[in-house]
């Protein structure tokens, strides 16, 4: 699989991949199965951010929480679990979900599929070039026959406020992988990481305060969701103040409590603060401008995941600012990798048309997404103020979840809505909103009719099974028809 060049330290591949996270993961996986050679470059664990600081441990986090308010709904068990989570019990399953942080399952699968791991820093040294400083100073320099994909990842963004740097606060990483529970903890932005957070540890113990720059929470999705959302943790004592920023952060000497000092002049004192204020990609110090592009730029790719103006440098993931979500991501890695195998085998002109096996068109029409809150939220494709400003004829359909039995079953007092969002002209679903127990399983069927672009006299046919929450697409198609 690997030839020596010139030197020990000069390798060639026909692919090499920077970033070991899921998304370059599945980058050589693909260009292995199609028989090309490659090789993957990390400086951090192998399985990156996912894995050990975002999806995984925080599930891990927000799962005893979310199957303790679903038996608390349920008469006849609601009393049998009336006390608090084990905090320690609960960490250490986050441990263990992570591998207690080490990769040696990760690593034994890529020798498995033979892909060749380069532990270090990567950058561009040129077209189709790729430096690698090792953890000891040692540099190695590897030569790509067909492609190099960035697959870098984000990291968490921090605003530049007086005291900050000094309070040390928490991020993403440090709200997942967290080993106590603080008496009080303030979250500052109202997306989906401050929502997972402050769910989980509110029912960890924490006195959640949030701190929203804008009217509500996950403005992203349809107005509703941040409604039923917000609702919910303030139920359970959490303090949700909106319209509010932060002009400060004091903490003396880095221990102790912290204080945000809101502009005004208002403050909020916590034992901890999470800013969840958005995401940078890691492109900062990867050799960028030997490729022409921006260091720490986000990257304009094509539907096939290449670069805009290159032949041979792919972003594939958070990097190209596309859709910064892991599945998502992905996703674009199978594309990704198609397309590369395909051009290396002599199709220089492969075909990237929509819905294509060399086009990530889901990226622009359907992306799906579960907020793993309390209640749940999943949304995908286009909301009805998105339809709308793209141009579309639409009608929303909504649906109080409450007239769903299945609904009734699933939990006592049950409080859910859904939404769907039609294309008059052409009679398809542009996209689908949900909120409520148990509400992201549902996103997958959504997900399924905006890609297949299933007309609706067809889904009047596929008949859900009673008494399931799936009968919300019966009465939404109820509704539709009057």
């Amino acid at each position: 699989m690997t030839r020596t060049v010139q030197s020990e330290h000069e390798h060639e591949y026909d692919v090499v991949v920077l970033g070991a996270g899921p998304v370059g993961e599945n980058v050589v996986d693909r260009v292995r199965a199609a028989g090309l050679s490659a090789a993957i470059v990390e400086s951090e664990l192998i399985g990156g951010e996912c894995s050990y600081w975002a999806c995984m441990p925080s599930k891990a986090l927000l799962r005893p929480a979310i199957a303790r308010s679903d038996a608390r709904r349920v008469a006849g068990l609601r009393e049998a679990v009336d006390g608090p989570l084990d905090a320690r019990a609960v960490l250490a399953h986050r441990n263990e979900v992570v591998g207690d942080w080490k990769d040696e399952g990760q690593v034994d699968w890529l020798d498995s599929i033979g892909v060749r791991v380069h532990r270090g820093h990567g950058r561009l040294l040129g077209e189709r070039r790729v430096e690698v400083t090792g953890p000891e100073g040692e540099r190695h320099v590897l030569t790509a026959r067909h492609a190099v994909a960035v697959c870098t990842g984000s990291r968490a963004v921090l605003p530049d406020l007086p005291g900050l740097t000094g309070a040390r606060p928490w991020t993403s990483r440090e709200a997942t992988s967290a080993d106590h529970v603080p008496g009080r903890l303030i979250v500052v932005g109202g997306g989906v990481v401050g929502v997972e957070m402050a769910t989980a540890w509110q029912a960890l113990g924490s006195k959640v305060t949030m701190l929203v720059r804008g009217d509500g929470l996950l403005p992203r999705m349809e107005p509703f969701v941040g409604e039923h959302l917000a609702e919910a943790l303030t139920g359970r004592g959490a303090e949700i103040r909106t319209g509010v920023s932060v002009s400060a952060v004091v903490r003396d000497g880095g221990t102790g409590p912290v204080t945000v000092v809101l502009e005004g002049g208002d403050h909020v004192e916590g034992d901890e603060v999470l800013f969840a204020t958005g995401r940078a990609p890691r492109t900062e110090d990867i050799g960028l401008e030997k490729a022409g592009l921006e260091p720490g730029s986000w990257l304009d790719v094509d539907d096939s995941l290449r670069v805009t103006g290159s032949d041979w440098l792919y972003a594939v993931g958070d990097v190209n600012h596309r859709a910064l979500l892991t599945h998502q991501g992905k996703y674009q890695a199978r594309i990704a990798g198609a397309a590369i195998a395909a051009r290396a085998q002599g199709d220089g002109s492969l075909d990237a048309s929509g819905w294509g096996p060399y086009a990530a068109t889901a990226d622009h029409a359907a992306v799906p997404q579960v907020v793993f809150s309390d209640p749940e939220a999943a949304a995908v494709g286009l909301s009805l103020a998105e339809a709308e400003q793209a141009g579309h004829r639409v009608r929303a359909v909504d649906l109080d979840m409450r007239q769903v039995a299945g609904a009734g079953l699933y939990a006592q007092g049950y409080q859910g809505h859904a939404r769907m969002v039609v294309d008059l002209d052409r009679e398809v679903i542009l996209g689908a909103t949900f909120v409520g127990p148990g509400i992201g399983e549902l996103i997958h069927s959504a997900t399924v009719a905006v890609v297949g672009e299933v007309p609706i006299a067809r889904l009047w046919h596929a008949v859900p099974s009673y008494p399931t929450l799936s009968e919300a697409w019966l009465r939404l198609l109820e509704a539709y028809r009057g």
